[in-house]
């Protein structure tokens, strides 16, 4: 097995007038270091790159850049509608001090494989740095296929890794399955929390997980203890993890109720979103601290000495 790692998709903390809160955001950054995550994923889908302006972006990539100052890796979405706007946008995270950057393809439209592998071909032609393909064919309407993924690695050496944000295992074992023989170092994530080491037990590299954001030190010693090789342990952490998958289910989008439980459990921000996304009701706020609580309580059970910090 390749060694482990998670990566944290970061929520992105506003002020409730719409604007970056910079010491929130700071905050947060401390939070998931200290809890010992690998890298740091900024403007992913959970970091609503979706709902900034152009001046937005280059203001976070600057503030975490600056902020996390090589403590951790920091990768940069920088997804955007055109070409043009995709490079442009990518090219500032490098030159900004990024690790590289991770970018979806265009969504709305359901394009062809032939469209998609030209879309990336072009960018990665003129990105600066490493480039991690993003795949989500929920939000995209496509999917970034084995076959173009393995067409695209031949020819830019820049293209480092791929996010498969699927509930079905069996496309990321397709994927880690056609391109290991050529490309044995490609990094392999999964984009679902739950889906972790089956990631890992396929050959992959491990997860860019939302749930992360909430408790960072529990997926830090999920990544240990699979290290390790101690599956009873792996065993016991993924219990606790396919119970903290039910706060996707108290609403959607997801992205609200993650804040809102980060809040609960005194991580220093507000919970605000970007227009339209709306706080949560109070059932909701009810129905997370429920979890909360039987989280915490599962959680002092299989860690012992859990503090929140990397133990």
């Amino acid at each position: 097995m390749k060694k482990a790692q998670f990566l944290t998709p970061v929520v992105t903390a506003f002020t409730a007038e719409g604007k970056l809160d910079h010491q929130a955001n700071k905050n947060i950054y401390d939070f998931l270091i200290n809890g010992g995550v690998d890298g740091l994923v900024i403007m992913g889908s959970t970091g609503e790159f979706f709902a900034m302006n152009d001046a937005e972006k280059k203001e976070l990539i600057d503030l975490v850049v600056n902020h996390v100052n090589h403590r951790t890796k920091v990768y940069i979405g920088t997804s955007c509608m055109t070409v043009e706007d995709t490079i442009q946008l990518s090219n500032y995270a490098i030159d900004a001090g990024a690790d590289g950057v991770m970018i979806i393809s265009p969504y709305y439209f359901s394009l062809s494989d032939e469209s998609v592998e030209y879309y990336y071909d072009q960018v990665a032609d003129w990105v600066n740095g490493d480039i991690y393909l993003y795949n989500f064919p929920a939000r995209t309407g496509h999917d970034l296929s084995p076959q173009v993924t393995l067409n695209l690695l031949r020819k830019h050496k820049n293209i480092k890794g791929y996010k498969d944000t699927v509930t079905e295992m069996t496309h990321t074992r397709e994927l880690i399955q056609t391109v290991r023989d050529e490309f044995p170092e490609f990094i392999v994530y999964s984009g679902f929390d739950e889906n972790f080491a089956h990631n890992i037990l396929c050959g992959g590299n491990g997860c860019i997980g939302g749930l992360s954001n909430l408790y960072p030190a529990v997926f830090s010693e999920w990544v240990k203890a699979i290290n390790l090789r101690d599956l009873e342990k792996v065993a016991e952490i993924q219990k606790i993890v396919d119970k903290m998958m039910g706060l996707y289910d108290i609403g959607t989008p997801f992205i609200p109720i993650m804040k809102q439980a980060m809040v609960l459990q005194g991580i220093e921000l507000e919970g605000y979103c970007q227009k339209p996304l709306i706080l949560p009701n109070d059932k909701q706020i009810e129905s997370i601290n429920l979890l909360l609580q039987e989280l915490d309580a599962l959680i002092v059970q299989v860690i012992p000495n859990y503090n929140g910090v990397l133990v």
